[in-house]
């Protein structure tokens, strides 16, 4: 297909592709001439995951490229790869970290068995960092607290996600699959959150009715 029908099959504006081309985030196509070149399916696919990466997940460019990156390195396992498709999509932002934020995300990684001499070399680690010390700057020192009951909680939602995408096709489908799932999930997450909430303080607090 040329660049026109990529366009129309995939909903993203040939100077968005062309773009993509140029940073580097769509294989280039086989030339037929030299102002033409043709794609195909795999392309296609490629297209839809850079818009996912950007559209649902707000990924800068460079953090998308960490992702294909990651995504097309043939050199590591299945899990390796999951593991640094999740490092890469994954961003903590900017900003100072409280000291007790630090040593709150160490000593909960150390309950779990791990050892990180340095939250920031983790890009998931930083971002709980950077979650914790944002709480005790509007005084909430023991959020923290929360950590344990929510791995718990989210033990079971990582279970269907990795089964989920277990069952798709190839290793590239798998790891594709999780990263849209963890974008999309994120969000559908947020929102399924608040309805429990609701629920949650129906029962705890009460909804103000007499009895």
């Amino acid at each position: 297909m040329r660049v026109g029908e990529l366009s129309k099959r995939s909903g993203v504006p040939v100077p968005t592709i062309k773009y993509y081309l140029r940073e580097g985030l769509l294989p280039a196509g086989v030339l037929t001439s030299p102002n033409q070149a043709h794609y195909d399916d795999e392309h296609l696919r490629r297209l839809r995951l850079v818009r996912a990466l950007v559209d649902v997940g707000g990924l800068s460019i460079a953090a998308v490229r960490d992702v294909l990156a990651a995504i097309d390195n043939r050199d590591e396992s299945l899990h390796e790869k999951l593991g640094a498709v999740q490092e890469a999509i994954s961003q903590p932002g900017s900003g100072e970290l409280d000291p007790l934020a630090v040593e709150d995300v160490l000593a909960f990684v150390r309950r779990q068995g791990e050892e990180y001499c340095d939250v920031t070399e983790s890009n998931v680690t930083h971002m709980l960092a950077m979650a914790l010390s944002a709480a005790r700057s509007v005084g909430h020192d023991h959020f923290h607290d929360l950590l344990d009951p929510y791995l718990e909680g989210l033990k079971i939602i990582a279970q269907a996600d990795v089964e989920y995408v277990a069952r798709r096709g190839s290793p590239d489908d798998v790891i594709e699959g999780m990263v849209v799932g963890t974008l999309i999930g994120d969000a559908v997450l947020k929102a399924v959150r608040r309805l429990a909430h609701t629920q949650a303080s129906r029962k705890v607090i009460g909804d103000g009715s007499a009895d």
